[in-house]
């Protein structure tokens, strides 16, 4: 710079200049943080009534930004899909991108229009927020970002499957729905959020999302090993599991649930038997421990305990009185529901693995309980349900009244009945649309139309079937009557002509106690030469003996027994339907629970000997 380009700027001193303004009054404004714009990503805010903690933010948090923190006091219930987490924000982390809020089962989270950190002090801590409804200052802001059909990334609509028409499968047992294709599988399987919540929910603990995971990359054989570490059954549950998974999907609580029945069974038939078989006895030692299990029933509990002990090293010997295992699941379930060549594919898969069946072996008579006690070293009973409940109305000892569990017998026996020209079901399960529905079949057959009509004390909000049984049984063109409460079987000259029922005011007392009401002003008559009460079933525990039944101890006539399933009876267990009451899939956590109990107590032994 020349000495006439320095002297034009003011000199040494210019700066001095400066200083003059140090006295004056300020005139700049504090500016207030602007408005955001309308779909802004600022603070989180979750509406913790609408928000389930799943924990679907949490796992797609690409940053870890989000933690699942326990709230004490609000709601949990695993069997609905409920937890009481809620999500906190390390806004450390958080790069606000939104993910959350597009990935959200119930729409709970969204990002509000605030951006300004007011509490910021020395410690981070004060960047881990757990947001409400209120943002993170405790002031309610507008919202920013939200879901919305254009960003939601939820696939709320089921994968379809092919299913038999009612007009086709009415005249026949053939299974009505058709499976699942590769293609429809992985679609079906893409719209898991991987939550967890099936997990948490079924009784076995199954690993859904392990296995769900499997099938959307396109890996059938690592997810039939995903379900064989929880459920031997596979085949038969992913047909007839009453599916409380589902129940608990988060896809659900906005759309439809993920079809996670039928993608076990995807898995299960995508893969060759055989190699099924091998996938099984994974782990299963090479050695045997010595010891030896006896096992009272070849259903769903008495096999699970028994594929789980054999897996241990246990021998294993399985007594059943009929010639075919399976249980209620084989002789109570119809096959349009329940191909018996899939039970059979399950049955085999449990053989494999070294248990051993006796057939037509019946305790009590055959072998008995004394006997069993002293040529094992543990003894399970898990018999099932197979005397049916009556009504004990008059006239239900007369002929034409017959109990669910026998027909449904008969029939999966290949045994001759005669078939009802106009038949009446009382009862609102499962056993009860099965009812109906394997007599509409053989109606169709053999007089060309269908006549049945099913009652049933409870509403039709509140039947114990399945909504899936209900729709189909209605397609089939059963009459289905809800809170009608039978009175009467009307007989003449001993032989059934029909059912009289009262309009059901109410089913249970003040304190929750059975104790139905009606009104007898709404009376109707169903005509019909066949009634099939289809309300209940009981455990026949003759093969128990006089003096075995006097020792143990009972609750409501059903064995007590304590949380491991022993009975109080040192060397018995007991498990399954005669304990927890009918269901393919408890009776599968029961087999589990009861194996480790036996499990546990053969290997106390085997260290104090």
């Amino acid at each position: 710079m020349s000495e006439i380009d320095y002297k034009a700027k003011g000199g040494i001193l210019a700066p001095l200049k400066n200083l003059q303004f140090f006295g004056r009054k300020a005139i700049t404004v504090p500016l207030d943080p602007r408005p955001a714009s309308a779909n802004y990503r600022g603070f989180h805010l979750n509406d913790w009534e609408a928000c389930i903690g799943c924990s679907t933010c949490q796992k797609v948090c690409d940053n870890a930004a989000i933690t699942m923190v326990e709230v004490p006091g609000l709601r949990e219930d695993p069997t609905q899909g409920i937890r009481n987490l809620r999500p906190a924000i390390d806004y450390g982390r958080c790069c606000w991108c939104a993910l959350c809020v597009d990935l959200c089962p119930t729409g709970s989270i969204t990002l509000s229009r605030e951006y300004v950190h007011t509490c910021v002090d020395a410690d981070l801590d004060s960047y881990f927020i757990l947001p409400d409804a209120n943002g993170i200052h405790g002031v309610a802001y507008d919202q920013g970002w939200v879901k919305t059909s254009d960003s939601d990334l939820m696939a709320l609509e089921r994968t379809d499957m092919q299913e038999m028409p009612p007009a086709v499968r009415i005249d026949n047992f053939d299974e009505i729905v058709a499976g699942y294709d590769d293609n429809q599988a992985i679609i079906e399987a893409s719209r898991c959020v991987q939550c967890g919540m099936c997990h948490d929910a079924c009784p076995t603990q199954m690993n859904a999302p392990e296995y769900i995971r499997a099938i959307w990359q396109n890996d059938p054989e690592e997810a039939v090993r995903q379900i064989y570490r929880t459920n031997p059954f596979a085949h038969t549950c992913g047909r007839v599991c009453t599916h409380r998974c589902e129940t608990a999907c988060s896809v659900g609580q906005r759309g439809e649930p993920v079809a996670i029945r039928w993608l076990k069974r995807y898995a299960m038939d995508a893969v060759d038997h055989e190699r099924i078989k091998q996938i099984a006895a994974e782990g299963k030692p090479g050695y045997l421990s010595g010891k030896r299990v006896a096992i009272i029933g070849a259903g769903p509990a008495g096999l699970t305990a028994a594929f789980d002990l054999a897996k241990q090293g246990h021998q294993v010997q399985v007594y059943e009185a009929m010639d075919k295992a399976g249980g209620m699941t084989r002789y109570g379930i119809p096959y349009y529901r329940m191909p018996a060549e899939r039970l059979d594919r399950d049955l085999d898969v449990i053989e494999s693995i070294g248990v051993q069946i006796q057939y037509n072996s019946r305790v009590g008579s055959d072998i008995t309980m004394e006997e069993l006690r002293d040529h094992y070293d543990a003894v399970l009973i898990a018999i099932g349900l197979w005397i049916g409940r009556s009504t004990r109305v008059p006239g239900s000892d007369g002929a034409g009244v017959e109990r669910a569990v026998e027909l449904l017998r008969k029939v999966a026996d290949g045994e001759a009945i005669s078939v009802p020209r106009r038949a009446v079901i009382i009862g609102g399960g499962n056993v009860a649309m099965d009812c109906s529905r394997t007599l509409a079949r053989l109606q169709q057959r053999q007089h060309g139309e269908v006549a049945i009509t099913l009652t049933a004390l409870e509403d039709i909000d509140h039947f114990l079937a399945d909504p899936e049984e209900i729709k189909e049984a209605r397609e089939e063109g059963i009459e289905i009557l809800d809170a009608r409460g039978p009175q009467q079987i009307l007989l003449e000259q001993g032989a059934v002509t029909g059912l009289r029922t009262w309009k059901v005011l109410s089913i249970f007392d003040e304190q929750g106690r059975f104790a139905p009401k009606f009104d007898p002003e709404d009376e109707q008559l169903h005509a019909a030469d066949t009634v099939v009460e289809a309300i209940g079933q009981a455990a026949d525990v003759d093969l128990l003996g006089k003096q075995l039944t006097e020792e143990l101890e009972w609750n409501r006539g059903r064995l007590k027994v304590d949380d491991n399933l022993r009975t109080s009876v040192d060397w018995l267990w007991a498990a399954g339907d005669m304990v927890r009451g009918p269901d393919v899939v408890s009776a599968v956590a029961d087999g589990h629970k009861v194996a480790a109990s036996i499990h546990h107590y053969l290997s106390i032994r085997e260290q104090a000997a």
